[in-house]
């Protein structure tokens, strides 16, 4: 066998450590833990109030996209922040790009806006 092959055979072997260590754990935990359901224990919990109505209802998908819009431009500030510490080592290039970086960013932000994707209500 390749020294290649031998490698991803080491992965394979840790990989099937770790199912089986996992799975041995969670089946010991399933074995050991107490098991007592009753209907209260089995209710919905919501805050300390009795649940209201059935437990599925449909959410819009306008949260989703506006959550999602704001895990872009925050994973966006956090490559903005190694540039703005090493400036001077960029010099002028690196200022360039970064504007066109930022500009697409706007862009994506007027986009978004005139979509009417970051009104809440």
């Amino acid at each position: 066998m390749s020294p290649f092959l031998r490698s991803y055979l080491t992965v394979v072997w840790f990989g099937l450590a770790a199912f089986l260590v996992a799975s041995l754990l969670l089946g010991i935990s399933a074995l050991l833990r107490p098991n007592n359901p009753t209907p209260e224990k089995l209710l919905s919990y919501e805050s300390g109030v009795d649940p209201v109505g059935d437990g599925w209802s449909q959410s819009q998908i306008r949260y989703y996209v506006f959550a999602l819009l704001f895990v872009i431009f925050d994973v966006e500030a956090v490559f903005i922040f190694p540039w703005a510490t090493q400036l001077e080592r960029y010099g002028g290039f690196g200022l360039i790009e970064m504007a066109v970086f930022v500009a697409i960013l706007v862009l994506g932000l007027v986009y978004a806006w005139r979509k009417g994707v970051l009104r809440w209500v």
